[in-house]
């Protein structure tokens, strides 16, 4: 596969077409990664293959949340609907790709950072699908709120509508990250979930606060409350997939290790020498 091509399109292209800012260096994690020195050319071939379909899978996961989020907000039950209709095409894309790793480890049994791709990529598969989960959470609350009558006050509604636009760029900076391999700017992106968790911890206290001042409102605030943390899972799952690309372009895996630690680790590998 080409250093200058991600997931079947050009890098600086792909980055382009999602908005993102800054320099594009082309190819650098790539090469790092030896990803255009294999002696089979199916091989590469193959691995450009399982990527894209990877970033056609994170595209879909995207765009559920995005309208999970706009039909809980707006109270619109048909795209509530949609949502739900649409987890049928994350799952089977998580099951395509799963199945192509499983097949690509068994025909070329691939060693090292080859290796570390294909575990990368059925890790980030699997946490693809449950943010699809929970954007198919937001679309059967978006639902049931609307056939019991209307949307909660609005009051109950803003506080969800901020912290979903900030798991939404959360979700798409984490795109970015994996598409540019990008492990420096992994790490920034997984500091994001620790902010989400305080801004859900926030809605969660408006909203208990509104239960209290309005019982009549109990049904309500807890649909919207389990929309939050739906809203809180989706971080975890995208600091998840951050954690993974520090593991396949460094070799380092960060798990359970704090983010001050982790940068600190990578700086002290990177001035030791290459990985594995």
């Amino acid at each position: 596969m080409s250093s200058a091509r991600v997931a079947g399109v050009p890098c600086a292209a792909y980055i382009r077409s999602r908005g993102l800012r800054g320099p594009v260096a082309e190819g650098s994690a790539i090469d790092s990664l030896k990803l255009g020195q294999h002696i089979s050319q199916e091989f590469d071939e193959e691995l450009d293959d399982i990527r894209n379909r990877v970033m056609t899978m994170g595209g879909v996961v995207e765009k559920q949340l995005d309208d999970g989020l706009r039909a809980l907000v707006h109270g619109d039950s048909e795209l509530g609907q949609q949502v739900i209709a649409g987890d049928y095409r994350v799952n089977s894309l998580e099951v395509e790709v799963d199945e192509e790793c499983t097949r690509l480890i068994a025909r070329r049994q691939p060693t090292a950072s080859d290796l570390r791709i294909v575990v990368t990529i059925i890790k980030t598969i699997t946490d693809l699908e449950r943010i699809g989960d929970e954007a198919e959470k937001l679309g059967r609350f978006a639902i049931e709120i609307a056939d019991e009558g209307g949307q909660p006050d609005h009051s109950m509604l803003v506080g969800i509508q901020h912290l979903g636009d900030h798991v939404r760029r959360m979700l798409h900076d984490t795109l970015d990250v994996f598409a540019r391999l990008d492990a420096e700017n992994a790490l920034r992106v997984a500091g994001e979930e620790s902010k989400i968790d305080q801004e859900y911890d926030g809605v969660v206290r408006q909203l208990i606060t509104h239960m209290m001042e309005d019982p009549r409102s109990t049904r309500a605030v807890l649909s919207v409350l389990w929309c939050a943390r739906a809203l809180e899972r989706v971080g975890d799952h995208a600091r998840n997939i951050c954690e993974y690309v520090v593991y396949m372009v460094e070799g380092k895996d960060i798990r359970h290790t704090s983010l001050e630690q982790a940068s600190k680790d990578l700086r002290s590998h990177a001035s030791g020498g290459d990985g594995t």
